[in-house]
Parts: C-alpha cells; sequence; structure tokens
C-alpha cells in the first residue's frame, strides 16, 4: 500500500520509509551531511541514540525541506515526489498555531 499525503490514514512506515531515504541520501553527500551534523549539533557517534526518535526525524526532514534546491535533489536522487517528503513532515512534525489542525 502506498502512503497518500491527503490521507492521515496512511500505514505508519511510508513516512519511517521516507525519513530511511532522507537518512542514507544525506550520508552519501557528505557536505550535505556535515552542514545537517553542523545545524543539528550532533555529532555523527550520537546519530544511532536518536535514529528512532520522532523529534529528530522531524528536524532532518525540516532540515531538507527548508531548502528547495536541497529538497529537489533529494527528490532527483531518489525518486521521490516532494509532496512525499512534505507528507512525511506533516507527520513527524507537531501542527503550527495557523495550521487549522488544532
Amino acid at each position: 500500500m502506498r502512503f497518500d499525503p491527503l490521507n492521515n490514514k496512511a500505514p505508519a512506515a511510508a513516512p519511517e520509509e521516507t525519513a530511511g531515504a532522507i537518512l542514507s541520501w544525506l550520508a552519501d553527500e557528505p557536505d550535505m551531511f556535515s552542514r545537517f551534523l553542523a545545524l543539528s549539533g550532533l555529532q555523527p557517534g550520537q546519530l544511532r541514540y536518536v535514529i528512532d526518535d520522532p523529534g529528530f526525524l522531524g528536524g532532518m526532514i525540516d532540515f531538507l525541506m527548508s531548502h528547495e534546491p536541497t529538497l529537489m535533489a533529494f527528490c532527483e536522487a531518489t525518486n521521490t515526489r516532494p509532496e512525499t517528503v512534505a507528507a512525511a513532515s506533516h507527520y513527524y512534525s507537531k501542527p503550527a498555531l495557523d495550521s487549522g489542525d488544532y
């Protein structure tokens, strides 16, 4: 079953798969990975402790989404639709005050 970004009842694995693909892509992009680590304040050895933390995954996805050229590079390299990344971001991020999700 594929993840539908418009359906909140999507399988839980789909956002996790997207997050895993982002982490794999970042690991293959040394400059981008270094930038992500610097901005997040994490050391490479700390990743194993936060890899399953929803806050970390949401922050990693937000890092990708905060820079459109980086988002598009990921999408092109992994054949992922930007909407899929946006849906994963929505899954991991808390709703904003102006989102209407409260």
